[in-house]
């Protein structure tokens, strides 16, 4: 390879969960979707990083943190029910040992997972339960670019108004401000979903860039002259890169990606549903519902083998395997980069974004394979150097004018799962509340005069603060993405008509001036992020 070939490599993880926080309940089934995560991927990145850092590597990262997931992981109540998920993790390691002493393989497995568990409870409560925090902290070090993405994740191509737009990027904003102390520089835009004027939006917010997917890139109009692996810039002066396919297909695949490897940990394979319901009782739901506990004694083993017929675990091959294929994926990206160069007057550059709970949630070795590519691109004299789209943007000023086509990830590419015969029902009811909620606020929202009604003002806004929270969630993609995939549908539809009952009843009283203080106490007790928000953003 020539010395001219050169390129940069821009890894991007997604992080993003959907507000799940109950009250309400002691022990509500899916708050396990955030627990699960900090345990397998939040926490295991934070210590791979932290390791490449303290062995002299320089990673360099771009990592998403949506404002629900971070109002989340930073919330009182789920921060001491996850250390307590952490605590029935460590019981259950124990006994474990104890039901595996006539199983020398099956018992070092145990021993395995109770020692990774222990480390991760250690670095938890070493950090305070701050994930955020320490985050911010690897920001300051160089070693991760944080951005934002849409308040509570909307898919923003199906929202009617342009106010209900402004106010999930512009609430995103301030909310970053809150937790990382500076000024976002880019957006993930949630699903990559993009349409015409949706630049124009970043632009006003001084956001410099965003991603798509491959096709919004390169079928711009007029064609990108460098094609996917050079940034474009909107004519509102915001940079779009594209989503390189190559890279993407190596680690997404089902069938063809490094996941599929038999060495790999088996996800669905988990003593929460292996053992008899008696020995099993105490770490999983009250009610008997079996969930995965993170206690997987079987690999992948082949593609078409049975959940009973899986071999067994072994650890270190699997750690091995990871790193094997961690230099296969930068080599592929050497010789993608070696032809690129050939092709373009600049450095070309990869952009490869995943959602962060691939790695480590569902590929239980991906934080490995994520920090051995972080590793070897960092090394002085590497073909494939780490970026950043701040980075990149400051090496290149000057890119092609172009205007980006409407488009998005997932499958078919044009908003088909969040606009599907499963979940376009959702779409009237939402839209009829975004319309409502411009008039309340214009209605009943801080005046410019001072101003104030009749009624008790502080119980208006704070009526008015929670309508616009109740609004928020039902936006989030992940309740139509959730009906189009038929996971956790009942929760997803609840959710969704829970959140625009509550507004409604919200706007009805408002109206009526007949604001029932207990029912909004309630509300706010429930669905409680964004504590400054300002409902004039709507």
């Amino acid at each position: 390879m020539s010395a001219s070939a050169r390129g940069d490599l821009l890894l991007l993880l997604h992080a993003h969960l959907p507000y799940v926080r109950h009250p309400e309940n002691p022990y509500h089934l899916e708050e396990n979707w955030l627990y699960e995560a900090i345990t397998a991927t939040y926490l295991p990145l934070l210590l791979e990083l932290h390791k490449l850092l303290d062995g002299g590597a320089s990673p360099r990262l771009t990592l998403s943190l949506s404002p629900t997931l971070c109002s989340m992981l930073r919330d009182k109540l789920l921060g001491e029910r996850y250390r307590a998920y952490l605590d029935r993790l460590l019981r259950l390691g124990e006994d474990e040992l104890t039901r595996a002493k006539d199983s020398p393989a099956q018992a070092e497995l145990a021993r395995f997972y109770l020692a990774r568990f222990t480390e991760l409870r250690a670095h938890y409560l070493a950090i305070e339960g701050d994930i955020v925090a320490a985050y911010a902290q690897l920001q300051e070090r160089g070693a991760v670019e944080i951005i934002t993405t849409c308040a509570t994740h909307a898919y923003l191509p199906v929202l009617r108004e342009p106010s209900a737009r402004r106010a999930q990027l512009l609430i995103a904003v301030r909310h970053y401000r809150e937790c990382f102390g500076r000024y976002p520089r880019g957006i993930w835009l949630p699903e990559c979903g993009y349409v015409d004027g949706l630049d124009q939006l970043l632009a006003e917010l001084d956001l410099r860039f965003f991603f798509l997917d491959a096709h919004g890139l390169t079928y711009a109009r007029p064609r990108p002259p460098l094609g996917l692996h050079a940034p474009i810039f909107t004519r509102a002066g915001v940079a779009a890169f594209g989503r390189d396919l190559m890279s993407s297909k190596q680690v997404w695949s089902s069938t063809e990606g490094y996941p599929a490897d038999g060495v790999y940990r088996d996800f669905y394979r988990d003593i929460g549903f292996d053992r008899p319901l008696s020995e099993i009782a105490p770490y999983i739901h009250p009610d008997g519902i079996r969930v995965h506990t993170g206690y997987k004694y079987h690999r992948v083993t082949g593609p078409r083998v049975d959940l009973q017929d899986k071999a067994l675990y072994e650890p270190e091959v699997a750690r091995l395997r990871a790193r094997e294929h961690a230099r296969d994926f930068v080599e592929k990206r050497q010789a993608q980069v070696a032809w690129l160069a050939q092709r373009l007057d600049r450095r070309p550059i990869i952009v490869s974004p995943y959602d962060a709970e691939l790695f480590g949630h569902w590929w239980f070795e991906g934080p490995t394979f994520l920090a051995e590519v972080l590793r070897l691109c960092s090394q002085p004299g590497s073909p494939v150097q780490l970026q950043t789209a701040s980075g990149y943007l400051a090496d290149y000023t000057v890119n092609a004018v172009c205007d980006p086509a409407p488009s998005s990830w997932g499958e078919g590419g044009y908003s088909a799962v969040w606009l599907d015969s499963s979940n376009d029902w959702i779409y009237r009811h939402i839209h009829h509340a975004e319309s409502k909620m411009h008039e309340l606020v214009a209605k009943f929202g801080p005046k410019e005069d001072g101003a104030q009604s009749s009624a008790e003002p502080s119980l208006i806004a704070r009526a008015l603060v929670q309508a616009g929270r109740e609004l928020l969630l039902s936006q989030s993609s992940d309740w139509a993405f959730i009906m189009k995939t038929g996971t956790a549908v009942s929760y997803a539809e609840s959710r969704v008509r829970s959140h625009l009952q509550r507004f409604g009843r919200l706007a009805t009283e408002l109206e009526a001036g007949t604001i029932d203080e207990s029912f909004l106490a309630e509300c706010e007790a429930r669905d409680n992020l964004f504590p400054h928000l300002d409902p004039r953003l709507f």
